[in-house]
């Protein structure tokens, strides 16, 4: 669990805008089940709420009241959950990074198709987009705007994914003699690029704008790679 988040992780999709009353309130608190399944059950309600309402708006434009509204909730209750408006927005950046170390981590545990890499790695990522879109949305508008604390969060985030991507690329023949400092670089490229694909694919309007995405991605990842065997680090 990320020690500045109240909760724990747990992957989610929301209800879509245009859904019915009856099928919205299957995100809605049940009256089953313990306590705890009770309080899980609001709070995951809390936070299909707000993606879904942020499916149009920024994060900064959302109110609370808003919120317990769609939740189905007192204004009240959402305090038994969140300690401010903030904490929730921290909670879904936390989920929707989760979403792309998932990615990242079936990549390293070989779901890749080791003959075409890349064509591999772009259509895991366009699956991961159409799985978790209202998060992928949510990242997208926050990361260059939005409320401040979440926009530092979402930084420290890339640069924990970066963290990481750099400390696999370090096991491959070749860049295990590269400074730490280029592997870093490196991994920027291909976390970076990730995150701009992603966005390119949200946006994308039908399937012919999705095949163009995808044709650009794969270039884009290939002019990193043909890079990659030109260069020469040094300590």
């Amino acid at each position: 669990m990320n020690s500045r988040t109240p909760s724990s992780r747990s992957s989610h999709r929301s209800s879509r805008s245009g859904h019915s009353s009856h099928e919205r309130s299957r995100d809605q608190p049940r009256e089953g089940g313990s306590r705890e399944e009770r309080k899980e059950a609001t709070r995951r309600a809390i936070i299909a709420a707000a993606l879904k309402l942020l499916d149009d708006r920024s994060f900064g434009g959302l109110s609370l009241r808003e919120v317990t509204r769609e939740a189905g909730i007192v204004p009240g209750a959402f305090y038994r959950h969140f300690e401010s408006m903030e904490a929730l927005g921290l909670v879904l950046i936390d989920e929707s990074f989760h979403a792309l170390r998932d990615m990242l981590r079936g990549a390293r545990a070989g779901k890749l198709d080791p003959t075409r890499v890349i064509e591999s790695s772009v259509e895991i990522l366009v699956a991961s987009v159409d799985e978790q879109r209202e998060h992928w949305l949510f990242i997208g508008r926050e990361r260059n705007s939005g409320v401040s604390v979440l926009r530092y969060a979402i930084r420290t985030e890339i640069r924990l994914i970066t963290s990481e991507l750099a400390t696999d690329l370090a096991r491959f023949p070749g860049l295990n003699t590269w400074s730490t400092e280029d592997l870093n670089i490196l991994a920027s490229l291909f976390v970076n690029a990730m995150i701009s694909i992603a966005e390119a694919i949200e946006d994308a309007q039908n399937s012919t704008a999705l095949e163009e995405i995808k044709r650009v991605a794969i270039k884009q990842l290939r002019m990193i790679t043909v890079g990659v065997t030109g260069w020469r680090s040094t300590l």
